[in-house]
């Protein structure tokens, strides 16, 4: 049985984590206009969560990343929301628990970096992932918050920190 080790990305996990977000859009036949699948930063993701205030996770299991997820600063937003960002894993490691403690893992880390508020995007089509985000403290919005330039995704949450977790 595999264990699977949820850790901080490094340099040399962009190419992997890149694939697996991409494979997902394709294998689960999601749009790729307007969605992380057309991101510039995808292909460096190290670089883009190597800043303050964000933090960048990956899965891996018997030595491959299939998943992760990260905690920014909403872009164009208020310095005390900040953003899940790019949680995604490959069909194989779904329903292990692992989205799960990607998300509190995520989260915990928000509040130690101050922010109040944690704001996401995704896909109407991704009703287990909204499941999950309920379960975990999300709840709907009307109108999307920032500018994430993620057009094709009209569903958006948010969830009120707690100062521990």
């Amino acid at each position: 049985m595999s264990v699977a080790q949820i850790r901080e990305i490094q340099i040399q996990d962009n190419q992997q984590i890149a694939a697996a977000i991409r494979e997902v859009f394709i294998s689960d036949n999601f749009p790729k206009t307007g969605t992380a699948f057309e991101d510039p930063q995808l292909d460096f993701m190290f670089q883009t969560y190597n800043k303050d205030k964000s933090v960048y996770f990956v899965i891996e299991e018997n030595e491959k990343i299939v998943g992760g997820a990260g905690i920014s600063q909403l872009e164009n937003a208020t310095s005390m929301l900040c953003e899940l960002q790019k949680m995604y894993l490959l069909t194989g490691s779904r329903g292990k628990g692992l989205g799960q403690q990607l998300i509190k893992k995520c989260l915990q880390k928000a509040s130690e970096f101050g922010y109040t508020h944690c704001y996401l995007e995704t896909l109407r089509e991704m009703v287990i992932a909204q499941h999950l985000y309920k379960k975990m403290g999300f709840e709907y919005l009307e109108n999307p918050i920032g500018n994430t330039g993620h057009t094709s995704c009209p569903a958006w949450m948010i969830k009120e920190l707690a100062s521990n977790f």
